[in-house]
C-alpha cells in the first residue's frame, strides 16, 4: 500500500512540476505604435530584443508600427530592418516619384514641363486627396514581403501578427488579420494628406492611428502573458511651442491618443518610451539617430527583459535567411475592375505579358508606369505563389478615375522666349476610353499654343495628332540667313529676325523592344521669317525672307534611359529624326526636293553620388538641290526642346552660326554640392557648314568651341540656372538664364 501511495505521490509531484515548467514559459507580446518617421525607433528596441534572444509571439502594430512589426514578423532581424531602412529613400515614398524610365515617352513629354497639377470638374478646381498614392510605399513592402505572399492569414507568418486601419466613413478601427499583407500595412500606415486611402474588400482604409495608435487590449485577447510596448507618440505641447495653426492642430489631434496612453501604458509589463522630443512624422533624413534612441531607451529595461528570457522554456527559433528578389517569372496576370479601359492598355502600360521571366526592376517599372498614367484612382496588386509551376500569378485591382480632367500650370524664362507662363488643360477619354487631350497655352513675351492628341493602344500601334504654334525675335549675325550678295547689298552686321512656326503632325507611334519608340508619320509645316531691320521696297513695313508651306513625311526612332531629364546620373540616349520634304508653296522659287536627317546619342555615368559626366553628341545633313535655307541647321545659346534644326552651343549666341549640316560635341561635368544645388562645367566643339559629310570636313578639328560654368537649382518649378559661357574664337563672354521647366 506503501509503495502505492508513494507512486501516485510521485505522479502529482512530476505533474505540479510539468504545469510550473509550462507557465513558466511566456508567451510575449510585442505592440508598436505609429509615429510616422518617430517610429523608427521600433528598429532599435527590435535590435536589443533580438541581442537578448527573445522570443515574440506575436506583434501588433499601428501604422510605422504596423509597417515595422510585419516585417519583423515576416522574418527579418531588427539589424536586417535597420539595414533596409537605411537603403530607403524616403523622399521618393513620401512624394511618389516614380521613376522616369518607367514611363511613356508621352508621359515624359506631358509631365516634365508643369509645376503644378490639379483636377478640373464641372469648371472647378479641386485639391488631391493626398501628395502620394503610396505606390512606391507598396512596391518596397511588396518585394519585401514576397516570401510569405502565400500567406493570407497573418497569425500564420513566422511569428503571428495583425495591425490596425481606419474606416474613413464611419471612423470605426479595422483589424487586419489575413489578406495581402503588403496592402493591409499599407492601409494602416495610410497618413491623412500623405498619403491617400487604401481599398480593402470594399472599405476606404487610412491610418489606424486615428482611432488606436497602441493595439495593447487587442493583443493582449490573443492570450499573451506579457506584453513589451514601445511608444512613439508626442507628448502634449506647451503654449511656447504652440506657435503656428499646423501645431495648434496637431495638439487637438492627440488629446484622444495621450489621455488614451495614460491607461495603456499602465497596462503595458515593459513600457518603453524614446526620446522623439526634437523629431516629427517626416525627419526620416535622422532616421540614425532616431534608432539609437530607440537602443538606448530599451536598454534601461534590460533587467526586465532578461528576466523574460530566464523564464522563456521554448528558445526563439533559429533565423532563416531571407534571399534578395532579383527576378521572378510572371505565369498569369489577372486584371480586375475595368470598365473604359482594356486589357491591352493595362498590359501595355506594365510592359510584360504572361509567361515572362523579367528582374524586380522591371516589374516594378511597369507596375509604376500603370500608376503614372494617372488613368486609375488605385493601382494595387497581389502577387501569389503559382500552384502549377514555379512562378507567380499576378492579379491587378484597378479603380478607374472619375476626375478626367486636369489642370496644369508652369511658369518659364529664358534669354529666347523672355517670359512665359503656360496654361494646360488635359482631357482624358475625349473621344475614347483611352485617349488623351492636352492643350498648352503660352502667354508672354511670346504666345504660343502646343495641342496633343494621342489614343494609346499599350503594345498595338498608337494613334496621335500634334498640333504647334511657335514665334520668337532674336537679334542675329546677318551672314545667318542673309546670301553673301543681300550682305553687300544691305551693308548691316544684325538683323532683328520674327520667326513664326505653325506645325501640324499625324503620326503612329508604337514600343520596339519595350525601351524604343518608333514613330512614324505626316506633318505640314508653315513657316514665316521677317525682319523689319532691312526693307527691300520703300512701301513694304517689313522684309520677308520665307512664307512657306512644307509638306513632309518623318519617321523617329528614341531611345531614352535617362533617370532625369535636367539632371541625368545615369542612362543612355538616343534620337534619330528623318523628314522627306515632298512639298512646298514655294515662296522664294527656289524649292526642290530634299530630305534633313539628324541625330543625337548622349551618356550619363554618375563617378559617385556627388560628380556625374554626361557626354553627347549630335549631326545632322540635308540631301538633295533645295537652296532654301529656312530649314537648315542653326546653332548657337543655351536652351532644351528648341525647334526645327536649331541647336544650342555654349560661346556663342542664339542662332549664331549656320549650314546644311554639322557636327557638335559636348562633355558636362555636375557636382551636387548639396541637395538639388549643382555646379556644372561644360565645353562643346562643333563643325557647321555646307555638305560637311561631302567635303569631309566633317572629321577634322572642330572650327568652333565654347564653354560654359553655372549654377543650378533643382526645385518643383524646374531648373534655376544661371550660365557664363565664353568661347576662344569671339574672344567674348555672355550670360544665360533659366527659370523653370522647359517649354
Amino acid at each position: 500500500m506503501n509503495k502505492i501511495l508513494t507512486v501516485i505521490l510521485l505522479f502529482i509531484s512530476l505533474f505540479s512540476f510539468s504545469q510550473e515548467s509550462e507557465q513558466k514559459d511566456l508567451k510575449v507580446g510585442l505592440v508598436l505604435s505609429g509615429g510616422g518617421a518617430k517610429g523608427l525607433a521600433h528598429i532599435g528596441t527590435l535590435k536589443v530584443i533580438d541581442s537578448l534572444g527573445i522570443r515574440v509571439d506575436y506583434v501588433a502594430g499601428t501604422s510605422m508600427g504596423a509597417i515595422i512589426g510585419s516585417l519583423y514578423a515576416s522574418g527579418y532581424s531588427g539589424k536586417e530592418i535597420d539595414s533596409i531602412f537605411q537603403a530607403v529613400n524616403f523622399d521618393d515614398i513620401i512624394s511618389d516619384n516614380l521613376p522616369r524610365k518607367a514611363k511613356t515617352f508621352y508621359e515624359r513629354d506631358n509631365s516634365e514641363k508643369y509645376a503644378v497639377t490639379l483636377p478640373f470638374k464641372k469648371f472647378k478646381v479641386k485639391l488631391p486627396r493626398a501628395l502620394s498614392r503610396g505606390q512606391n510605399t507598396l512596391s518596397l513592402l511588396t518585394k519585401l514581403t514576397l516570401h510569405v505572399s502565400e500567406i493570407d492569414d497573418f497569425s500564420k507568418l513566422p511569428i503571428p501578427f495583425f495591425c490596425v486601419a481606419t474606416n474613413i466613413e464611419n471612423g470605426e478601427a479595422v483589424y487586419l488579420e489575413s489578406g495581402s499583407l503588403p496592402q493591409s500595412i499599407l492601409a494602416s500606415g495610410a497618413f491623412p494628406s500623405l498619403f491617400q486611402p487604401v481599398r480593402i474588400d470594399d472599405q476606404v482604409l487610412i491610418d489606424g492611428g486615428v482611432v488606436n495608435n497602441y493595439p495593447i487590449d487587442e493583443l493582449k485577447a490573443k492570450g499573451v502573458d506579457i506584453i513589451i510596448g514601445v511608444d512613439v507618440q508626442d507628448d502634449l505641447a506647451t503654449r511656447e511651442n504652440l506657435q503656428s495653426a499646423t501645431k495648434i492642430l496637431l495638439q487637438i489631434n492627440n488629446y484622444r491618443t495621450i489621455n488614451d496612453m495614460k491607461i495603456k501604458s499602465k497596462k503595458t509589463d515593459i513600457y518603453i518610451k524614446p526620446d522623439i522630443t526634437n523629431f516629427n512624422v517626416v525627419s526620416f533624413g535622422e532616421g540614425r539617430t532616431i534608432i539609437d534612441n530607440g537602443v538606448a531607451e530599451t536598454n534601461k529595461h534590460i533587467e526586465e527583459l532578461q528576466d523574460i528570457v530566464a523564464n522563456q522554456i521554448k528558445k526563439k527559433p533559429k533565423s532563416f535567411k531571407i534571399e534578395p528578389i532579383d527576378s521572378l517569372k510572371i505565369k498569369g496576370i489577372n486584371v480586375n475592375g475595368l470598365d473604359k479601359y482594356t486589357r491591352a492598355y493595362v498590359l501595355g502600360k506594365l510592359k510584360f505579358k504572361p509567361n515572362q521571366k523579367i528582374s524586380y526592376n522591371t516589374f516594378q517599372e511597369g507596375v509604376n508606369n500603370l500608376a503614372a498614367t494617372n488613368s486609375f484612382e488605385n493601382v494595387s496588386y497581389k502577387l501569389t505563389p503559382s500552384k502549377i509551376d514555379k512562378g507567380y500569378v499576378m492579379d491587378v485591382n484597378l479603380k478607374e478615375s472619375n476626375l478626367n480632367t486636369l489642370l496644369k500650370l508652369g511658369i518659364h524664362y529664358d534669354d529666347l522666349y523672355k517670359s512665359a507662363v503656360l496654361i494646360n488643360v488635359t482631357q482624358k477619354k475625349l473621344l475614347f476610353n483611352s485617349d488623351v487631350a492636352s492643350l498648352d497655352f503660352i502667354v508672354g513675351d511670346n504666345i504660343r499654343y502646343d495641342f496633343d492628341y494621342y489614343v494609346d493602344k499599350g503594345f498595338y500601334w498608337s494613334i496621335g495628332v500634334h498640333s504647334r504654334y511657335n514665334q520668337f525675335k532674336q537679334n542675329i549675325q546677318a551672314q545667318t540667313i542673309l546670301t553673301p550678295q543681300q550682305l553687300l547689298a544691305v551693308n548691316v552686321n544684325k538683323l532683328e529676325v520674327k520667326l513664326v512656326d505653325v506645325t501640324n503632325q499625324f503620326y503612329l507611334q508604337t514600343l520596339f523592344r519595350k525601351d524604343f519608340s518608333l514613330t512614324l508619320g505626316a506633318e505640314h509645316k508653315h513657316l514665316k521669317i521677317k525682319t523689319e531691320t532691312i526693307l527691300t521696297n520703300a512701301n513694304k513695313e517689313e522684309t520677308v525672307f520665307d512664307n512657306s508651306s512644307y509638306f513632309s513625311l518623318f519617321g523617329n526612332l528614341k531611345l531614352d534611359t535617362f533617370d532625369n531629364k535636367y539632371f541625368p546620373n545615369e542612362g543612355v540616349y538616343f534620337d534619330g529624326d528623318f523628314h522627306l520634304y515632298l512639298y512646298s508653296s514655294d515662296y522664294n522659287n527656289d524649292f526642290s526636293e530634299f530630305s534633313i536627317g539628324k541625330a543625337t546619342i548622349g551618356y550619363a555615368k554618375s563617378f559617385s553620388k556627388k560628380i556625374t559626366a554626361n557626354i553627347a553628341t549630335e549631326g545632322g545633313f540635308k540631301i538633295g538641290e533645295n537652296t532654301d535655307r529656312s530649314l537648315d541647321f542653326v546653332i548657337g545659346g543655351y536652351g532644351n526642346d528648341f525647334i526645327n534644326n536649331y541647336k544650342s552651343f555654349y560661346g556663342y549666341d542664339f542662332l549664331s552660326l549656320v549650314g546644311n549640316s554639322f557636327v557638335k560635341g559636348t562633355i558636362s561635368l555636375d557636382y551636387e554640392i548639396f541637395k538639388k544645388n549643382h555646379i556644372n562645367f561644360a565645353a562643346n566643339y562643333a563643325n557647321i557648314g555646307d555638305n560637311l559629310f561631302d567635303s569631309g570636313d566633317w572629321f577634322t578639328a572642330p572650327d568652333y568651341s565654347g564653354y560654359a560654368v553655372g549654377y543650378s537649382l533643382d526645385t518643383f518649378l524646374g531648373p534655376i540656372e544661371a550660365k557664363y559661357s565664353w568661347s576662344p574664337e569671339t574672344k567674348e563672354g555672355m550670360w544665360f538664364f533659366n527659370v523653370g521647366f522647359w517649354f
